[in-house]
């Protein structure tokens, strides 16, 4: 079923589909790195992914890590609908479904903050383990760059109506216009929105902005002097680089969520990964973590560290 509706594009909004699956495996080719599609080349032992929003049936029987991606979206109608009836397929929800599946052996996560987001949404917290995520553990490595533009307002626009959400761009643009006060802006476009109706909005309302459609977001967010955003991931990157960032989270919930800055992200999740494949013992029933806070159940987690 899900094959059928990517192939008539009905999965063109999410990364199942259209050009996001296509750059995926073309990433793949050029960097000569193996590609199983659907998994079925190999009997695996183990499975690492960053989302359970669906999880394929090759994945079933075998121990599974999953790892946060980044930030999630806030609870809707759908979040709600998706957690009750669990016919519902958990996309239908977004990211905020993430950690809903259960069918996963451990849940790398990136702070004490989203351990606790998680746990209020329903994951179990024996499960997750806060190792930090590779793409937000180094954001002081992030003011190396190229960029050439400094000290000015940026924007990093959100995929909302692309994933049928309410958005009122053009009150959020006036906003922008408020807020720089005649400073510089500069605006980033989510690589999922519509490019053509994004640009002509921005040169309606702000006709002197530096509009971006690729480049890195988080090199742009490092030269900024403030970032405006509504529920992007980069608002982590901006606090986590002590920049002045407006957002729709609650400025102190969004400070808890700020990725461990443990530069070894990696290297927790892979131990993680080898002390699933290598310890048979049985699954801790208590909650642990790899940022340096222990206690006596994550003996086996130290260990895989040395």
């Amino acid at each position: 079923m899900y094959e059928l509706a990517r192939e008539v594009g009905l999965l063109d909004f999410t990364i199942a589909g259209g050009h996001w699956r296509e750059d995926c495996l073309d990433y793949l080719r050029d960097n000569k790195l193996p590609i199983d599609v659907r998994g079925e080349g190999y009997n695996y032992d183990l499975v690492v992914t960053c989302q359970d929003l669906f999880m394929p049936r090759m994945t079933r029987g075998r121990r599974v890590v999953l790892v946060q991606e980044g930030m999630v979206d806030p609870d809707n109608a759908w979040f709600h609908l998706v957690k009750r009836f669990k016919f519902l397929p958990r996309w239908l929800a977004s990211t905020s479904a993430t950690g809903l599946s259960d069918a996963y052996d451990r849940f790398c996560v990136a702070s004490d903050g989203f351990r606790d987001l998680f746990a209020r949404h329903g994951v179990k917290r024996e499960k997750m383990v806060i190792t930090g995520i590779p793409n937000f553990s180094e954001c002081e490595s992030f003011r190396h760059n190229d960029f050439p533009h400094r000290d000015y307002l940026l924007v990093c626009t959100s995929d909302s109506r692309e994933t049928f959400k309410f958005h009122n761009r053009r009150a959020f643009l006036r906003r922008v216009k408020l807020l720089a006060n005649g400073r510089q802006i500069i605006v980033k476009l989510h690589p999922n929105e519509r490019f053509e109706r994004a640009l002509a909005e921005v040169q309606r309302e702000l006709p002197d902005a530096r509009v971006y459609t690729s480049g890195s977001a988080e090199a742009m967010v490092a030269n900024c002097a403030e970032l405006v955003t509504e529920w992007s991931s980069t608002a982590l990157v901006g606090l986590a680089l002590g920049k002045r960032v407006h957002s729709n989270f609650k400025h102190e919930e969004l400070r808890k969520l700020i990725p461990l800055q443990t530069h070894s992200a990696a290297a927790n999740i892979a131990a993680v990964c080898q002390t699933l494949i290598d310890d048979n013992r049985e699954v801790i029933e208590d909650p642990v973590s790899v940022s340096g806070v222990s206690n006596e159940n994550d003996g086996w987690i130290n260990e895989a560290l040395a």
